[in-house]
C-alpha cells in the first residue's frame, strides 16, 4: 500500500524534526525527497506522485477556505496591502530580471516568468505558521495574509496570460456570489454541529469554490477563498473552521510531500536554490522598507516581512504550467526557504526584542495604522482579549460599577465593542516595547482572556517585569497551561470547562431554591433529596 509508505515516511521524519525543535512539515519536505530518491525500492511509481498531487491540492484548498473564514474583506483594502504587495511584485521582478537575462542567458519571457514566480510568498506556509501561533487576527498576520492573496491574484493573472488561457464569459457570475450569502449562511445554520456542517465545508471549498470555479476558468484556489470568506462573518465560522482542522492537516502533509517529489535535483537546480535561499533576506528588507513606508510601526512591519520571507508554491504551479523546465530548480528553492523561513518564524517574537533599537529607527514619525495606547488614564480593571470571554467579563464588571477597558490585537473585535459601548483599544499584548511604555496608573487587576497560552504567558511576564504587583487573573483550557501562567506570576488560573460546569450547577442550584420558594404550600416546593439514614457509630 503506497499509502502506508507515505504516512510512514512522513511521520518518521516529521517526529524526528519535531525532537530537535524543528517544525514537523520540514519532515514532510525531507520526506517526499527521500521518496523520490529511493523510488521503486520503496515502491513509489510515477503514478503515485499523480495520486499525492491530487491530495495535496485538496489540502491546499482547505487551507484556502478556512484562510477565508477568518478573513475581514475590509482589512484587505488597505494601502499597506494592496500597495505593498504590487510595488514589492514590480521591485522584485525588476531585481531579479537583470540577473536571469545577463548571468543565465534567458530569453526576455522566460527570464521574465521566472523572476515573477520568484517575487511571491507561500501562502500555505505563511497561514500554516499564522494558524499555529494563533496571529491570523493580529494585525501582522492580516497584513501579511492579505499580502498573500493579492500575490495569488497576480499569479493567476500571470499563469492566465503566459499559458494562453482566458477565463470563461460566465465568469462574469462571481459578481453576483455576494448575493448568495444568506443562502450560505442559512444552509450553515441548518447543517447542525456534527457532520454535517463538515460535509457542507468541503461542498463550498473542494465542489462549488474549487470545481466551480476552474469551470469558469478561474482558479479553485480563488474560489475555495472566496467562500469561506463570504462565511467570515457567520457566528459559527470558527466552529467550522475547527471542524475541518484534521482534515486539512491530513491533506497538507501531502503537499509537502509533493514537493520533494517533484524530482531530485543536479548541481545546476541545488546551486540556484542556494543563490536563491542566499537572497532571501533581500526579500524581507524590502518588505520590511515598504510596510515602514506605508506607516506601519517597526515591530508590525518585522513582523508581517518574516513571514513572508519564502518562496511560493505558486511559483511551482507557474513552473509546471509554463516553465517545466524549472520544476525541479523552483521545487528545491521553494523547499529551501521553507527550511529557512519555519523555524525563523516560531522565535521572531525574541528576534524583534533584540533588534528592536536598530528597527524603530526606521519608523516614520507620524501616527500608525497599527498605533498602541500610552496612557489607560483612569481604567481601575484591564481585560485582554474581546472574544465571548472577554466581552462577558467586561459586561458584568462593568455593571458592577468598575471602571473597566479593554485591549485586543484584532481592530475589528475593537471595533464591534466600540459600536457596542465598551471602552475598547488595538494593542498587541506580545509586544514588550507596549508594556514599557504604556502608562497605567489607576489599573489595580488584569483579567487575561485571550485564546493563546503563550500570549498570555508572554503578557504575564512583561506585567510583571514592568513592576506591576496587582492581581492577574487568566482562564486556561488545561492543567498544565494554567500551571505556566502560574509559573510566570499570575495570581490565579480557572479552568474553563470546570468553571463552566461549577457555574451550570450554581445556575440549577439556584433554580431549585426560587422554584421551592414560589412553590412552598406545605410540600409541594422542590427541595434537596433527603439523605439516607446513618448507621450508628461504632461505640
Amino acid at each position: 500500500m503506497i499509502e502506508a509508505v507515505w504516512i510512514a515516511f512522513a511521520f518518521g521524519l516529521g517526529l524526528l524534526l519535531k525532537q530537535v525543535g524543528l517544525p514537523p512539515l520540514i519532515g514532510y519536505l525531507g520526506a517526499g525527497f527521500a521518496l523520490s530518491l529511493l523510488g521503486e525500492r520503496v515502491g513509489v511509481g510515477p503514478d503515485d506522485s499523480y495520486i499525492l498531487s491530487h491530495i495535496a491540492h485538496l489540502g491546499v484548498l482547505l487551507l484556502l477556505f478556512t484562510v477565508g473564514l477568518k478573513l475581514k474583506v475590509k482589512n484587505l483594502v488597505r494601502p499597506e496591502v494592496v500597495g505593498g504587495s504590487l510595488l514589492h511584485f514590480g521591485l522584485s521582478t525588476a531585481l531579479f530580471l537583470p540577473a536571469f537575462l545577463y548571468l543565465l542567458e534567458l530569453p526576455l519571457g522566460e527570464a521574465s516568468l521566472l523572476a515573477m514566480a520568484l517575487s511571491f510568498s507561500s501562502t500555505v506556509l505563511a497561514a500554516k505558521v499564522l494558524e499555529g501561533k494563533r496571529e491570523l487576527r493580529a494585525f501582522h498576520g492580516r497584513v501579511a495574509i492579505g499580502v498573500l492573496i493579492m500575490q495569488d491574484l497576480i499569479a493567476l493573472v500571470a499563469i492566465s496570460i503566459a499559458s494562453g488561457k482566458s477565463p470563461s464569459s460566465w465568469a462574469l457570475m462571481v459578481l453576483i456570489l455576494p448575493l448568495c450569502k444568506p443562502i450560505l449562511y442559512k444552509l450553515l445554520d441548518l447543517s447542525g454541529h456534527e457532520e454535517l456542517m463538515v460535509l457542507l465545508g468541503l461542498l463550498l471549498a473542494l465542489v462549488v469554490g474549487g470545481a466551480g470555479f476552474e469551470k469558469l476558468g478561474l482558479s479553485s484556489e480563488l474560489g475555495a477563498l472566496a467562500f469561506g470568506a463570504m462565511l467570515a462573518g457567520h457566528k459559527r465560522a470558527g466552529e467550522l473552521s475547527q471542524s475541518l482542522w484534521s482534515l486539512k492537516e491530513i491533506f497538507l502533509v501531502g503537499f509537502f510531500l509533493q514537493i520533494g517529489l517533484g524530482g531530485l535535483p543536479d548541481h545546476h537546480a541545488l546551486m540556484f536554490a542556494l543563490v536563491m535561499t542566499l537572497l532571501l533576506p533581500l526579500k524581507s528588507a524590502l518588505f520590511f522598507l515598504l510596510f515602514v513606508g506605508f506607516k506601519l510601526r517597526a515591530r508590525s512591519a518585522f513582523l508581517s516581512s518574516l513571514t513572508l520571507t519564502n518562496y511560493s508554491e505558486f511559483g511551482l504551479i507557474m513552473a509546471s504550467l509554463v516553465l517545466p523546465q524549472w520544476l525541479v530548480p523552483l521545487a528545491l528553492t521553494v523547499a529551501f526557504s521553507f527550511v529557512i523561513s519555519a523555524p525563523l518564524n516560531r522565535i521572531v517574537h525574541g528576534i524583534y526584542e533584540h533588534i528592536a533599537p536598530l528597527l524603530t529607527r526606521f519608523e516614520r514619525d507620524i501616527r500608525h495604522p497599527d498605533e498602541q495606547p500610552i496612557t489607560l488614564d483612569d481604567a481601575q480593571i484591564l481585560i485582554m482579549g474581546l472574544g465571548r470571554t472577554g466581552r462577558a467579563a467586561y459586561d458584568n464588571l462593568s455593571e458592577k460599577g468598575y471602571r473597566v477597558i479593554a485591549l485586543d490585537s484584532d481592530p475589528v473585535a475593537v471595533e464591534t465593542s466600540l459600536q457596542a459601548g465598551r471602552r475598547a483599544l488595538f494593542a498587541d499584548a506580545e509586544d514588550p516595547v507596549f508594556w514599557q511604555n504604556l502608562d497605567m496608573p489607576n489599573i489595580h487587576s488584569v483579567i487575561l482572556a485571550m485564546n493563546d497560552a503563550e500570549a498570555k504567558t508572554i503578557t504575564v511576564h512583561n506585567l510583571r517585569g514592568r513592576g506591576f504587583d496587582g492581581l492577574i487573573v487568566s482562564h486556561a483550557m488545561y492543567e498544565d497551561i494554567a500551571r505556566r501562567i502560574i509559573q510566570a506570576g499570575a495570581d490565579h488560573t480557572y479552568l474553563t470547562m470546570s468553571e463552566a460546569g461549577t457555574g451550570l450547577a450554581e445556575h440549577v442550584a439556584r433554580s431549585i431554591q426560587e422554584r421551592s420558594a414560589l412553590l412552598n404550600d406545605g410540600g409541594s416546593g422542590i427541595r434537596p433529596p433527603a439523605r439516607p439514614p446513618q448507621p450508628d457509630a461504632p461505640a
